[in-house]
């Protein structure tokens, strides 16, 4: 009896010893990564780019050898809109003619991309038509001369005004042999930056209006505090470009 009960006593000893778990080893604490500020979304990719400062290239008529020139640039830009890639994916046939638009757009950048609130990275594509000038017209210029700031400089009573004349120098090579108008709409905030810009009324030459509104979008406007009290009103401008000022330069 004494025998039986000693082997049932081992038998419940080993039976314990197998199922037992084992001590557990204190586990080394492991390196914690970094937390992303950003979600990792794709590029946004596009065939018309909002351009908050227009690639204006600078070439001679004799830079076209004789004739007109186009090309495509394929354009690649960070969250922030400024440039980080562009390369010719249409040349226009001149190598020296599609290095001046490669540092066109490399010095110019695009309204920022947003995805569901987050800034994203750009991919695009911007056509270039570089026209060659065999006409008196080839030197006339144009600066920002709107229908306020017209006013604002004769001491007119205006809605608003800019602080500064908006930077825009065009030739007219960039109105296609034609005058041109356009109108636009924007908003300011309490400092007088310009906000949500947008062409009511286009010229008929896209890359034309992408400079327009670069320049709004760049200036600085004064609002009489009368006009803050509404909070969805919009200020207005238009801006006509006239093709026989260049005949008046050339006669006077």
């Amino acid at each position: 009896m004494k025998t039986s009960l000693y082997i049932t006593l081992l038998l419940g000893l080993s039976a314990t010893h197998l199922f037992a778990k084992p001590p557990q080893q204190k586990s080394t604490p492991k390196a914690t990564l970094e937390v992303q500020k950003s979600a990792a979304l794709p590029a946004h990719l596009t065939t018309r780019l909002a351009w908050r400062k227009f690639p204006q290239p600078k070439y001679k008529n004799e830079d076209l050898n004789q004739q007109n020139r186009a090309a495509i640039v394929r354009i690649y830009a960070d969250e922030t809109g400024k440039i980080s890639q562009a390369t010719i994916q249409e040349s226009t046939g001149l190598k020296k003619l599609d290095d001046a638009l490669l540092q066109a757009v490399r010095t110019a950048e695009i309204q920022p991309t947003y995805v569901e609130d987050t800034a994203v990275p750009t991919i695009g594509f911007q056509s270039f038509n570089l026209r060659f000038q065999d006409n008196q017209h080839e030197d006339c210029q144009f600066d920002f001369q709107s229908k306020q700031w017209l006013a604002q400089q004769q001491q007119q009573k205006v809605q608003f005004k800019y602080r500064s004349q908006p930077q825009l120098n065009l030739s007219a090579e960039d109105l296609k042999n034609h005058s041109r108008k356009l109108k636009f709409q924007f908003k300011v905030n309490k400092h007088g930056e310009v906000k949500r810009v947008k062409l009511t009324q286009g010229s008929g030459q896209y890359a034309l209006d992408q400079q327009v509104l670069a320049a709004v979008k760049a200036a600085q406007v004064d609002v009489p505090r009368q006009f803050w009290l509404y909070k969805k009103s919009k200020l207005k401008d238009e801006i006509y470009f006239d093709l026989n000022t260049c005949d008046a330069q050339e006669q006077s």
